[in-house]
Parts: structure tokens; C-alpha cells; sequence
């Protein structure tokens, strides 16, 4: 099997300094190098839509919800900022994607909701998109696939109850 780049690292660490403990560095580095790689794949779907992946997030979490939510809410659901939210929400309502409304007791609340249009943009594209990372994951057979997304469930949940950022 060939090294990957997180060999090549470790490697290197280990003739600087033999005694250190490179375990840590190994998993997450090699976490974030998958990430990385990932992000800069560019979700063919999604680009072939004019969607990135932040504003498909957005669309989906609206659909899966199946309510209307607040930009709060999708800023919590989707770990985005509320102003990556705002600027997101800006662009996918000049394209008819989402509506907004104000709440009737509080003006300064707003919901967001998915148009018809946009309704039919994420039903159409998430088999689609489930598709291409399907093809981005199949160098890994379904036991092997299935193994590594439970030990990554345990690291997230692990994360989420130290660092943060568990859903309320």
C-alpha cells in the first residue's frame, strides 16, 4: 500500500524527534486532509446547479425539516455564521429558491421557507448529489464504509460533548 501524506509527515517528525507521540497528528491530520480533498472535489452536481455546497446545505436543512426556520436555527443546523447565513439566504432569494416572512407579534424575526422551485431544485439534486459521493467513496467496500462512518459518529459525538457544537 502507498504512503499517503500524513506518512510522509509522520516520517518526517519521527527523524526530528523520535521520543514524540505522533498518533494524534496521524488520525486528525489525516481527518482534514480527507475534508480538504473533499471540499476541493466541488460537488459536480451542486456546481452544475450554481449551488455550493454552504447554499445546499441551507436548501436541505429547510427540506428535511419540513417547516419553516429562522436564520438562527440554520445557523445552528448548518454550523455557519450568522452572517454566512444572511449573505447565503440574500442569494438563493434573488433566485426564487427561498421566501421570507416576518413574524406578525415581532418584525425583527424572519422565517424561511423553500419555494416550489426550490423544493424541486433539492428534490431533484440530492439523489443526484448522493450519487456522485457514492462514486467519491467507492474505493471503500460497503463493510469498510460502514466501519469507518460508525467510528467517525463516535469521534463526532465524543467532539460535540467537549468542544461544542451539539444540536439544542
Amino acid at each position: 500500500m502507498t504512503d499517503d501524506i500524513v506518512a510522509s509527515v509522520v516520517r518526517q517528525w519521527r527523524a526530528v524527534n523520535p521520543e514524540l507521540d505522533t498518533g494524534p497528528m496521524e488520525l486528525i491530520g489525516r481527518i482534514n486532509r480527507c475534508s480538504a480533498l473533499l471540499q476541493q472535489a466541488e460537488d459536480a452536481p451542486l456546481r452544475a446547479a450554481g449551488l455550493t455546497r454552504a447554499e445546499f446545505d441551507l436548501l436541505g436543512t429547510v427540506r428535511r425539516t419540513d417547516r419553516e426556520l429562522t436564520p438562527g436555527e440554520l445557523s445552528r443546523e448548518t454550523f455557519s455564521s450568522g452572517a454566512a447565513v444572511t449573505k447565503r439566504l440574500r442569494v438563493l432569494q434573488e433566485r426564487g429558491l427561498i421566501d421570507r416572512r416576518s413574524d406578525a407579534r415581532d418584525r425583527r424575526v424572519a422565517y424561511v421557507r423553500l419555494t416550489d422551485e426550490g423544493r424541486e431544485l433539492v428534490d431533484g439534486l440530492l439523489p443526484q448529489q448522493l450519487a456522485y459521493e457514492r462514486a467519491v467513496l467507492s474505493g471503500l467496500d460497503a463493510e469498510s464504509r460502514d466501519r469507518l462512518s460508525a467510528q467517525l459518529s463516535e469521534l463526532l459525538v465524543q467532539l460535540e460533548g467537549r468542544i461544542g457544537g451539539a444540536r439544542r
